[in-house]
C-alpha cells in the first residue's frame, strides 16, 4: 500500500460532524436516562467545510437530535468542524478550548458544564 492509498484510508475512517450527531442521537435513544432531568435545547453551529447547525433537544419525553436551528435554543455552542472533531476524538480538552476561546457559549452557562452528558 502506497502513502497514497494510506492517506485515502486514513480519510474514510474519520467522521464528519453530521456522522457525530447521528451517533449522538442514537446513545441518547438507547441511553435517555443518561440526560434526565436537564430539560433544555442545545443548539450547534459548527463552522468550516464540514460543519452545520444541529440541535439537541432535551425537553420532550425522549431525547431529539436535529439538523438545523432551533427557534427557542437555551444554549448555543459555536466552534470549528476542526476543533469540534478534536473534542470528541479526545485529542482538545473542551474546558481548554473554551478558556482558548475556540469554543463559544450563548445562553445558560450552566447548561454548558452539562455538555459532556451528551457529547461524552
Amino acid at each position: 500500500m502506497g502513502a497514497h492509498d494510506r492517506h485515502r484510508k486514513d480519510k474514510s475512517m474519520s467522521k464528519t460532524a453530521a456522522e457525530v450527531f447521528q451517533d449522538i442521537s442514537a446513545k441518547l435513544t438507547a441511553d435517555p436516562a443518561k440526560v434526565a432531568g436537564i430539560n433544555a435545547v442545545y443548539q450547534f453551529s459548527i463552522t468550516g467545510d464540514g460543519g452545520g447547525e444541529w440541535n439537541v433537544d432535551l425537553t420532550g419525553e425522549a431525547p431529539k437530535v436535529s439538523d438545523g436551528a432551533h427557534e427557542n435554543a437555551n444554549c448555543t455552542v459555536t466552534m470549528t468542524d476542526e476543533d469540534f472533531m478534536g473534542i470528541i476524538d479526545g485529542s482538545l480538552n473542551a474546558q481548554m478550548a473554551f478558556l482558548q476561546g475556540k469554543v463559544k457559549i450563548q445562553g445558560d452557562m450552566s447548561l454548558a458544564m452539562k455538555l459532556q452528558k451528551i457529547l461524552g
